[in-house]
This record gives C-alpha cells, structure tokens and sequence, in this order.
C-alpha cells in the first residue's frame, strides 16, 4: 500500500537534523556509500518485480529509435526533398526527448516504490506508477531539459571534432553528478526543474562520499556478475564450433540484458536512499540507525 516520503527539510531554511559532532571522514563516507548498496540491493531482493519497470522503459525507447531509424530512410535530404537534413533533426529532437521522458518516468515508479519500502511498506508496481503519473508534468518538464542538453552536448561533439567531443564529455560528466538527485527532489519535493537541480546539487555537495562509495560499490558488484558470461563464449565455442559459439553468444547477451535491467533498478533504488539518507539521516526501514555515530549529513 501506498505510504508518503518522509517529511523533506525545505531547501530554503535548516532542516530538522542536528549538525553531527564531527565531520565525516573519507572511509566512513565510502562505508556509508556500502550500507546504501546494501539498502538497495536488500529491497531490489524483496521486490524483484521492479525489474519489470526498466523493462517496459526499455521496450518503449528501443520503439521510438527503431521508428526513427526507419523514418531516415524516407525522410533524407534527396534532390527533390531538399528539407530532409532539417526533418531528421526534428525527428532526433523527438525522439530524444521521448527517450528522456520514459526512461525518468519509469525511474520515477522505481524510486517512489523504493521510497515506500524505505518507510517501512509493501509496494507494488502500479503503487510506483502511482507516483510517477502524479508527477507527469515535472517528468515532462525535466525530460525537456534533459533532452536540450543532450542534443546541444550532441551538436558541439559534432561541430567542434575531437575539442568538441572533449568538452561535450566533461560538460556531461558535470551535468550528470550536479542532476545526480534531480529525479527524487522532482517527485518527493514537487518543485520544478531548475529548482532541482540546484536542490540535487546542494545535497550532493553534503554526500558526495556516500554518493561515490555507492555508486563505485553498486558498479563492481555488477560488473563483476557480468564476467561469468564470457565462460558461455568459450564453452560454446569449444563444445560446438562455430554454431556453439553462436548459442554462446545468445546466452550472454540475454544473461548481460537480464542483469542490465536489475542493475537499472539497483541504481534507481540507490539514488532514492542516497536522497532518503541525505534529506533525513537514516538508511531506510530494517537497517539500524546508530551505523552512523559518527554523525550525519546537514539536512539544508
């Protein structure tokens, strides 16, 4: 059943936490960083159904670049269609907006049935779609800026050769980690999208250890899952030839899809605790309180 997010500090005044004692230090930000894997890899365990959600994510993107892929053929700058180049950036334009656009609303579903399991409830997937249709004109607002910074990031790689790919690359890397947060502030403290995006970036300037430990933790663990399937490749090859490594390959790739779509959730239900950890001081329902002595992040 449904259940609100804990009460959010406002970003304009002192939230309810005291100030800890002493500042975090390095290694205990990075084993803050671990408990948060464990949150969310524990409530990923208990709600495997959540998998689901970056599955539908997944069909409906691959939908709109399969349809944009074959609109080029027709669409294409020919001596009598002269406007083809300005409807095939149209088209990109479209479709790069529908990209963002579901893939931040199932992210949303995902985080609000994590919020719920944080505060102690039992999800389910339509109780995460439930939160994400509430919040379908700030996701629509978002994925808008989302979409023009990736098609201007697009344009300078592309405009400015290898300079332009340099800088197109740091100037993501940077947009990513200060919208790190962006998603749970849209949906838990409904404010618009720049209003997030400083909110994101003004949490993540208080967890940015917790976020680093998390994140890198998260990332291992998965890539280390992933390198079983490379045994597939050469079993298959040398049990079958040319065929068995054909059958090698399906297998990999379908187990690499598998454990992509449980990484997706995995990090979209780490993102939320990191937000729950940053904005009240606590892992989640069924992690004790006291792992953090040392203190806790300034809930501003």
């Amino acid at each position: 059943m449904w259940s609100p997010p804990p009460t959010v500090p406002s970003s304009s005044g002192p939230g309810p936490f005291a100030l800890p004692s002493r500042k975090l230090g390095f290694f205990e930000r990075l084993r803050i960083g671990w408990q948060l894997t464990k949150v969310s890899l524990g409530i990923l365990r208990k709600e495997k159904g959540l998998i689901v959600l970056p599955f539908f994510s997944l069909l409906l993107t691959g939908a709109a670049w399969l349809v944009f892929l074959i609109s080029i053929f027709f669409f294409t700058a020919t001596p009598t269609n002269p406007f083809g180049y300005w409807l095939f950036y149209v088209g990109l334009a479209i479709v790069y907006y529908v990209t963002f656009f579901v893939s931040i609303y199932f992210n949303a579903a995902v985080m609000g049935a994590a919020m719920i399991r944080l505060n102690g409830g039992d999800p389910t997937i339509s109780d995460g779609l439930k939160v994400a249709n509430q919040n379908l004109k700030r996701i629509a607002g978002w994925a808008l800026v989302s979409a023009t910074v990736g098609l201007v990031l697009r344009a300078i790689a592309e405009r400015f050769g290898v300079i332009g790919r340099i800088v197109a690359g740091f100037a993501g890397v940077a947009w990513g980690i200060a919208t790190y947060l962006v998603v749970p502030v849209l949906i838990f403290e409904k404010i618009g999208p720049w209003a997030a995006v400083k909110r994101s970036g003004s949490l993540l300037r208080k967890t940015w250890g917790e976020a680093a430990g998390g994140y890198l933790t998260l990332g291992a663990i998965f890539v280390l899952l992933a390198l079983p399937a490379i045994l597939f490749f050469i079993v298959g090859g040398l049990a079958g030839g040319i065929v068995g490594l054909i059958v090698g390959v399906a297998i990999a790739a379908v187990y690499w899809l598998i454990l992509g779509l449980l990484g997706a959730a995995a990090q979209s239900i780490l993102v939320t605790a990191l937000y729950r950890y940053a904005t009240t001081g606590k892992l989640g329902f069924g992690f004790p309180e006291n792992v953090f002595a040392a203190g806790r992040p300034t809930a501003r």
